[in-house]
């Protein structure tokens, strides 16, 4: 084995060392998609600090996009589309009506010097932060700039929203968790992960689907969960937290000392933005509320922009409607991701 191989060999388990132990780190104080920011800050780290620079393989980055795809199509149920059927006038009116703010976030988030105008958009796109964060190399946005402002959003919803729900809505304060439910168990999982993955992959491809290595088994996942033929399935923990920690790490490698003052200097203009785009949303909880028929903490969380898992945590701990919250949740990642592909080719200039 020569020098140079020895020391790529080297670096990528110094790398993969410190994604797994600041990923642990971050799951213990809570933080969303700890894998994820793990890897992200291994990949930056030695992004910034190394002599020599270190590219995700290709092969991995489609593996973590089908992975992140399968565990969202997962989320999908019949109880989802039955409780989107009672109310679908509402719900998808609030549902467009979140994707023309987010749209009117990220162009303003273009004026930001060296903010392109997808870029503005994938950043401020409400939901699916793992998805976008995925599928925005592809689609020609900034994966950097995407990844940090898609996660503070995140951040700043998971921080602020028990407090919200607390003290504005009347939530009871209990921690609450969303009842695990283990399904048939991790070799079952793995199937249905790996089917999911190839199949929707395959079918991506010959369908040329925009990032199909995403959206296919995205599609897969959700039509064999509504169709029973999943068996309560899921991906397993440690498949998704591999998953997430590729992404993080293709994202952190990719940083440049330029693209680290290009995301300095987008903070500000951003933090305003996210404030505005949350409490829009927030305004639009309200008239789901209103128009729905449900109670204002259960509009407050249907609509909360990001952290869904937090979201169904602090539904089923206040004694919300977890099963509508889920549904308008569901039904936004879903219309957001999906949207994805036509937004960048309509934002993206001609020639681009």
């Amino acid at each position: 084995m020569d020098d140079g191989r020895r020391r790529t060999l080297l670096g990528w388990a110094v790398v993969l060392v410190v994604a797994v132990a600041a990923g642990a780190l971050l799951e213990l104080l809570g933080v969303p998609s700890a894998a994820l920011f793990g890897g992200l800050v291994a990949g930056l780290g030695r992004a910034l600090l190394g002599r020599t620079r270190l590219r995700l393989p290709r092969a991995a980055g489609l593996g973590a996009q089908a992975v992140i795809g399968v565990s969202i199509g997962a989320l999908v149920q019949t109880d989802t589309l039955r409780t989107v059927a009672e109310h679908w006038l509402p719900v998808l009116a609030v549902t467009v009506a979140t994707l023309l703010v987010s749209l009117a976030a990220g162009q303003l988030m273009r004026l930001q010097r060296g903010i392109s105008p997808v870029t503005g958009a994938f950043s401020m796109i409400a939901g699916g932060a793992s998805g976008i964060t995925a599928m925005a190399r592809d689609l020609g946005a900034d994966e950097q700039v995407v990844a940090v402002l898609q996660y503070l959003r995140v951040l700043l919803i998971v921080v602020a929203m028990p407090v919200v729900a607390t003290t504005v809505y009347g939530a009871s304060s209990g921690s609450g968790a969303v009842p695990a439910d283990d399904g048939p168990g991790w070799p079952a999982g793995l199937l249905f992960t790996v089917v999911c993955g190839v199949v929707g992959v395959v079918l991506g491809r010959l369908s040329r689907l925009p990032v199909g290595s995403l959206l296919g088994p995205m599609a897969v996942a959700a039509v064999l969960d509504l169709t029973g033929g999943s068996q309560g399935a899921g991906v397993p923990d440690l498949v998704e937290a591999a998953g997430f920690l590729a992404i993080g790490l293709q994202v952190g490698l990719g940083f440049t000392r330029d693209s680290l003052r290009v995301v300095g200097r987008a903070l500000p203009l951003a933090l305003t933005l996210i404030v505005g785009a949350v409490a829009a949303c927030a305004g639009l909880g309200v008239v789901l509320s209103r128009t729905a028929g449900v109670s204002l903490l259960d509009g407050y969380l249907a609509t909360t922009p990001g952290g869904l898992y937090a979201v169904l945590a602090t539904a089923t701990g206040s004694g919300a409607d977890a099963t509508f919250v889920l549904a308008v949740q569901v039904l936004r990642l879903f219309v957001m991701l999906f949207s994805a592909p036509l937004l960048a080719r309509l934002l993206r200039p001609r020639g681009g």
